[in-house]
């Protein structure tokens, strides 16, 4: 339906498909009340529509409540009102992947892309049906299992049923972590330091004699998580994901952790460590995008790791907190704050765990300034773009990741 001719159907008609648009946007995994919907009518009643921008406003501002929708609201109201130039590109990613690689990154659906069009996929507007020789794609993807395609699969690239899975997947990782030797020690015959104050006070006891030597281990902890996560508008599809991942850990039983405090982070730093211990997931993230007023904004990574380490550090990072830094590296601030502050970071922590999206391209390679300046002070460089880096995830507090390939490409770059 054509937005600037919408003006002479009928209300009736109007409303119906201000209905269907709002059920696709459940689809599309946004929430929408019917009292919503009853608004963004009567909104549309008052305001007009006469503009394609002005239609597109007023049913935002009424139908999406969240920042993290706006994305998926861009994408499924352009599929459903029929723009021309969209259309064609969804009808090119859903053709057979007989396509070349760079091909495939060319013509790479967006975020929310794939969830519009499955949202939409019931009943499209004017689509013809589907034409028989399309089952050689089928076919195709029948040769893989449903949950090895899940597991390689970009978050970005998912449709709203498999964020779905993916979500309950993440419930069930954990992040394997071995406990932290402290300086203090514990009674334990298999020991290998004496436990001369032991034997002193034993000794008392039997007037003198020393009958068996005792001996002491040191005590170990489970040492604490704290996670800065980039939620900027170029990782919103990970943050999101990530946040659930940070939320498991908390509330596994078997995680191994101390204290888990999250940080977000785009144009401001916001801790939400309060919000994660809510124990329902949904209530959890909820608080934490009401805490955090800044998602899909810009990113300025330098000046929030110095308010971090300003305000925060000496309260989190005590006792040989491991850090996991998640963010793309792509600063639009001072190279040179970012460089001491990153530097500071490192310096106060057991162990800076650095996990980027980016890294799920196998051309990446540490071209931007940012990336160039944190890369240095990082223990370990991981992907974190799908459920398979996810649930290898424990590997980055036992090796570098791909931290060695990346300098060697820098030093290459210096040298050239």
């Amino acid at each position: 339906m054509d937005v600037a001719s919408a003006a002479s159907i009928p209300e009736g008609h109007l409303a119906e498909n201000v209905v269907h648009f709002a059920r696709a946007l459940r689809k599309a995994g946004v929430n929408v009340g019917t009292a919503q919907i009853h608004t963004a009518v009567e909104a549309v009643r008052r305001a007009g529509f006469t503009k394609r921008q002005d239609f597109y406003y007023t049913l935002r501002a009424t139908l999406i409540t969240r920042p993290e929708y706006l994305e998926t609201y861009h994408q499924v109201f352009h599929l459903f009102w029929r723009d021309p130039e969209y259309l064609e590109r969804m009808m090119k990613m859903m053709l057979p992947l007989v396509q070349s690689l760079a091909a495939e990154e060319e013509d790479a659906p967006k975020a929310a892309e794939r969830r519009a069009a499955e949202a939409l996929g019931d009943n499209p507007p004017d689509a013809s049906p589907r034409p028989e020789s399309e089952e050689v794609e089928i076919d195709a993807q029948l040769s893989w299992s449903e949950n090895e395609i899940l597991q390689s699969k970009d978050f970005e690239q998912m449709g709203a049923a498999e964020i779905a899975e993916a979500k309950r997947a993440i419930r069930n990782l954990s992040l394997q972590v071995a406990p932290m030797k402290t300086r203090r020690y514990i009674a334990r015959p298999s020991g290998q330091v004496p436990d001369t104050s032991a034997l002193l006070r034993r000794s008392l006891r039997k007037g003198g004699e020393l009958d068996r030597l005792p001996m002491k281990a040191p005590r170990v902890r489970p040492p604490n998580l704290v996670a800065l996560c980039d939620i900027s508008g170029s990782m919103s599809v990970y943050s999101r994901m990530l946040m659930h991942f940070l939320h498991s850990l908390v509330w596994s039983p078997n995680a191994g952790w101390g204290r888990v405090h999250g940080f977000t982070f785009g144009t401001q730093l916001t801790n939400v460590s309060r919000a994660l211990h809510l124990k329902d997931v949904d209530l959890a993230l909820e608080a934490a995008g009401k805490d955090a007023p800044d998602w899909e904004g810009g990113t300025r990574i330098g000046e929030a790791i110095q308010r971090f380490n300003k305000d925060w550090s000496r309260r989190v990072l005590g006792q040989g907190a491991v850090v996991l830094l998640i963010t793309d590296g792509l600063e639009t601030g001072s190279t040179e704050i970012l460089r001491n502050e990153i530097e500071r970071l490192a310096l106060s922590c057991r162990k800076l765990v650095w996990l980027n999206p980016l890294l799920r391209w196998n051309e990446f390679s540490p071209k931007a300034a940012g990336i160039r300046t944190i890369l240095p002070f990082a223990d370990s460089f991981h992907a974190c773009h799908s459920l398979g880096s996810l649930t290898d995830l424990s590997m980055a507090l036992s090796g570098a990741g791909d931290k060695p390939r990346m300098m060697r490409l820098m030093k290459t770059d210096q040298t050239i």
